[in-house]
């Protein structure tokens, strides 16, 4: 597996796990810059100041709410036992819809302070999340957490975890950065180019979502596993369902507006 430490400066030691936060909120802008030259997004008047502001409000959103959902959906006997290590977010440990409905109150609170309705906001930075996602699940992989399920030692790409144990393993972070990161941007942002319903750009990434990551997840060692209409599925997969149902909820509102 990789270093985790990118380099070191005297005693301070960089890690890629934080660099790879650093080039999902660098990402951010660079994409809230281009998506402003879309003529839809321009003639609703959105800013470079709007970018730089809501990516303050994002970025709290995102740890707060990424750490909060990593110690109450995965691992709460643990934290509750180390409370200390909660604030220990170099170390890795976020969870995506911890960090999801951290994001939504933060936008929620920067819609209400700037005037603007709370789904503009969210259709507007849809776009913008999945390669900050694909940047922080490279993150978990060189700090080899998020272990993939066994694999065949056939596989190509089967990868030892030494953290966990000496067999093969699918590198799962790989294929939910490609997956849920990539492919999903590539989709959401050739469906945002064009002017859409209010929520359905937002409904879109929800839906995408959690459906790639419903399937990612089979490739994952699971936190956990419960049982579900007599199916037994991750803790990842449970915490999606959710996404997919409110993307399906938000699109067909969107467009049974718009023929309305």
């Amino acid at each position: 597996m990789p270093d985790p430490i990118a380099l070191h400066i005297g005693p301070l030691a960089i890690r890629w796990y934080g660099l790879m936060y650093m080039a999902a909120f660098v990402q951010f802008i660079v994409l809230g810059q281009v998506r402003l030259r879309q003529s839809h997004i321009a003639a609703a008047n959105w800013t470079r100041e709007n970018i730089d502001d809501m990516l303050f409000y994002g970025v709290l959103g995102v740890i707060v709410g990424g750490r909060l959902g990593e110690v109450l959906f995965y691992h709460p006997l643990y934290y509750f036992q180390h409370p200390l290590e909660i604030v220990a977010v170099w170390q890795g440990g976020m969870s995506f819809h911890g960090g999801f409905l951290g994001v939504l109150i933060a936008m929620l609170l920067w819609s209400r302070k700037n005037g603007r309705t709370w789904m503009a906001t969210m259709d507007f930075i849809a776009p913008l999340v999945p390669l900050g996602y694909a940047a922080g699940r490279i993150g978990n992989f060189i700090n080899a957490e998020l272990p993939g399920r066994v694999a065949d030692a056939s596989l190509p790409w089967a990868m030892i975890w030494p953290n966990v144990d000496q067999l093969p393993r699918h590198p799962s972070p790989i294929y939910q950065a490609l997956i849920d990161g990539v492919l999903l941007f590539i989709i959401l942002w050739l469906f945002a180019r064009k002017a859409r319903p209010l929520m359905a750009v937002s409904g879109m990434f929800s839906l995408l979502y959690g459906c790639a990551r419903f399937f990612t997840e089979y490739f994952r060692t699971p936190d956990y596993e419960v049982s579900f209409a007599g199916l037994t599925i991750s803790a990842g997969q449970m915490l999606s369902m959710p996404m997919i149902a409110l993307g399906a909820v938000l699109l067909l509102i969107a467009y049974r507006h718009t023929k309305s």
